[in-house]
């Protein structure tokens, strides 16, 4: 093959190979990578970068000079920023749902029914403040009901018009819109470093998610205003934010509007436009409202505002059933065409690359088209999560979670201002979505024990025959070793049945729909529950009660969860891959999620590939779990003359075991074949059984397996390790080998052994 001509700017390059370490989610700082206490960062800044060994021998005992990238900082970075996403989880769930899609005609309607499903999202978190705000505060503690002190007084708010009241304290449920913009926006780009790519759907969505927010506010502000009687500014008022609203979701159902090269000025302009209509109409609708001097009817809560939250909350609940039944519709056919989200905020391609089905224009994605059948080969079949479920579990749990932190937000003001005590209680709608909270979480915890259970044998059994292979004859010293890897593979075979579990997850959605449907009833959890299962009323109460403890624990864990995954490295290992895979995926479904990483980690690390392989004989890339992802999509970026100087090196790697499960559409066999050819196959990838979450890609290579097709380059490219190496200690040692599991180890003779192996192939004349 003959190689590229010198091009000015060029540097020499060194006859030696770069090994260049990228790591998974737990975030291990640039020493624990490296092995060396004293590291310098060559490229890069504090958030993510390149580091090398200090001392004047930067090589490993093989003779590869040695670089990590640390990208750990690029997801969460400070406290601030972490416990942003917690709060923000709800809508970073409902981005990435969209990106777990099936393949094929199905796509188009998933993503419009996330995107809906984000939008409404959004309301019920408008709702949920304004409920705090206009019903509790403005309507209940100043005026039917006695709060608190200093709630019942509130700066003096007690002796103004109930219009003038709203008209003011609707000024938090603003300032909350604000804040989340606020909190989905871009943080700075770093100073220096071009690579930081723009998300070109976001603006859009933004305008419309904005648009729609204060189109809600003003209705409920109209509704109000309009159940004394309506006039003719009201009701012009409140058909507009009724049209806007309206307009909003007409701009996410048109097929490709918001998406296509070709009509994004348009649909930018549309956006921006409907936002700006809708804040004039709210500056309107609060003159209107404050200068009204009619009297307002006598009730016990706001008017209208029990029917406008329980639309929404019903409105969510019967999305969710329908983006289940959508993914769940024939899903056992194999489809032959990927689709993917056009001009959606992608990891962009060069020009030549795979071939994607986003229109000439719009932004590329790192995923080539064509990717619906992930087969895998014979005599390695799993069961594992079926492709394009994970779209419909992860929605289901921000559905959940947001229905779950309106109701609790809700509940405990009312409790802390005093504004249920004395005139009626908790709106209708939160009361039965707190029973739903209870209802779902106890039906979520005995289905995941029934499973746990129900499957243990067979997992146990099938444990017995691999570790019976690997060690055929035990000692009676280590029998108790042979036990524990046992259970190790057993545990690790759990994963395996993640795709049952989410089917039962998945269903547990009518729950909330069936709650959602009975609040519309007018009646009370404990009228219903007397009526239609015969069970006393202290039931409900108890369940409700229950309800509100569940949310208060689950705010509890996720705010100490957001602290100490980034102080404390141990819990990041545990929670940090939901916080690393949520917001890998670029948003193209809520505006308001955190933003994405990759759009810069992908095309950072593709271009210091091509300056190591510019300046070296080669580059071996070695990624551990979710690094082997970032590795992936980089690959797929580099030009041709990089590519043939590059080789790839996997383990723990999740790319087949559940990303291409998880992401179907994406990151599937066939992406993963062309990252081989890419690189002339020159991959290798290092998996164990006792390893939950990573596993082979091509081929399992288990003893007593069929041997591996010679034609098939692919089937060269997985290698087992047995784990643990031994049963007993080696000679000269105390103890036995450990059980790694999912844990990286890169001084194993097998990792070194591979790595020589690939560098020896660069170092070959023919690059094979």
């Amino acid at each position: 093959m003959p190689r590229r001509p010198p091009q000015h700017g060029d540097h020499p390059r060194r006859a030696d190979v770069v090994e260049l370490r990228v790591h998974g989610v737990s975030g291990a700082p640039p020493s624990a990578v490296l092995h060396e206490a004293r590291v310098r960062q060559v490229a890069g800044d504090g958030s993510g970068g390149f580091h090398r060994r200090a001392g004047a021998d930067d090589t490993d005992p093989d003779g590869l000079t040695l670089e990590a990238y640390r990208w750990a900082d690029l997801p969460s970075g400070t406290v601030a920023r972490t416990l942003s996403m917690v709060f923000l989880l709800p809508f970073m769930l409902s981005n990435l749902a969209v990106w777990m899609r099936p393949a094929g005609r199905r796509a188009a309607g998933v993503t419009t029914l996330c995107r809906l499903l984000a939008l409404n999202l959004t309301v019920v978190y408008v709702v949920s403040i304004a409920g705090v705000a206009l019903d509790l505060l403005a309507w209940r503690c100043l005026g039917a009901a006695r709060c608190r002190a200093p709630f019942d007084t509130l700066a003096g708010l007690d002796d103004w018009p109930v219009g003038q009241r709203l008209a003011v304290l609707t000024l938090l449920p603003i300032a909350a819109i604000v804040l989340l913009r606020l909190l989905g926006t871009r943080r700075p780009r770093p100073a220096g470093n071009p690579l930081w790519a723009v998300e070109p759907l976001v603006a859009r969505l933004r305008a419309i998610h904005v648009a729609a927010a204060f189109a809600v506010l003003d209705l409920l502000l109209l509704t109000a205003r309009r159940a004394g009687g309506a006039t003719p500014a009201t009701t012009l008022l409140w058909t507009l934010s009724v049209a806007v609203l309206l307009f909003c979701v007409g701009l996410l159902v048109a097929p490709g509007l918001i998406d296509r090269a070709a009509t994004a000025g348009v649909s930018t302009w549309l956006a921006r436009a409907v936002g700006v209509v809708a804040v004039g109409l709210s500056v309107a609708t609060l003159v209107a409202v404050a200068s009204d001097g009619r009297e307002w009817p006598s009730a016990a809560g706001l008017p209208g505002y029990g029917a406008i939250a329980g639309g929404a909350l019903l409105g969510q609940m019967a999305l969710l059933v329908l983006l289940c039944g959508l993914v769940l519709w024939r899903p056992g056919r194999a489809e032959a065409r990927s689709a993917l989200p056009r001009g959606a905020a992608q990891l962009t391609l060069p020009r030549g690359a795979a071939r994607s089905a986003t229109p000439r224009g719009a932004a590329r994605s790192a995923t080539p088209r064509g990717a619906a059948r992930s087969g895998t080969p014979p005599g390695a079949a799993r069961s594992a999560l079926p492709r394009g479920l994970g779209a419909t579990v992860i929605a289901a749990i921000a559905v959940g979670l947001t229905g779950a932190f309106s109701a609790g937000l809700v509940y405990q003001a009312g409790d802390l201002l005093g504004g249920f005590g004395g005139v009626g209680g908790p709106p209708l709608p939160y009361r039965w979505t707190i029973l739903a909270v209870f209802l779902h979480v106890v039906a979520g915890v005995l289905a995941c024990a029934a499973i746990t259970l129900l499957s243990r044998r067979r997992r146990c059994r099938a444990a017995a025959d691999i570790t019976a292979r690997d060690f055929p004859a035990v000692p009676p010293e280590a029998i108790g070793r042979l036990r524990l890897a046992t259970k190790a593979v057993a545990r690790a075979r759990f994963t395996e049945w993640l795709g049952v579990l989410a089917t039962v997850y998945a269903a547990l959605a009518v729950i909330g729909l069936a709650t959602s449907l009975l609040g519309g009833t007018g009646r009370g959890p404990e009228d219903l529950t007397w009526r239609f299962l015969g069970l006393p009323a202290g039931f409900a109460g108890m369940a409700l009660a229950g309800g509100t403890y569940i949310v208060a624990a689950v705010v509890l864990v996720l705010l100490s969860g957001g602290v100490f995954a980034y102080r404390t490295a141990w819990f990041r290992r545990h929670v940090g891959i939901l916080w690393d895979l949520g917001t890998f995926w670029p948003r193209a479904a809520h505006p308001f999620a955190p933003p994405s990483y990759a759009d810069r980690a992908v095309p950072e690390l593709a271009d210091r590939i091509t300056q190591l392989a510019e300046r070296h004989a080669g580059v071996v890339l070695c990624g551990h779990s979710h690094g082997s992802a970032l590795l992936a999509l980089a690959v797929l970026r580099l030009p041709p003359h990089t590519r043939r100087r590059v080789a790839l090196l996997t383990y723990g790697s999740p790319l087949d075991r559940l990303y291409a499960r998880l992401f179907p559409a994406y990151l599937n066999r066939e992406t993963l074949r062309e990252v081989g050819e890419r690189i002339g196959w020159r991959w290798l990838n290092l998996w164990r059984d006792t390893d939950p979450v990573g596993g082979w890609i091509f081929a399992a290579h288990r003893p007593g397996d069929p041997p591996p097709d010679p034609a098939d380059p692919a089937s060269g490219v997985d290698r087992r390790l047995r784990d643990p190496r031994s049963l007993l200690p080696a000679p000269g040692e105390r103890r036995p080998p450990p059980v790694r599991g999912h844990h990286p180890d890169e001084s194993e003779p097998e990792f070194r052994a591979a790595l020589r192996e690939l560098a020896g192939r660069l170092r070959c004349p023919d690059g094979g």
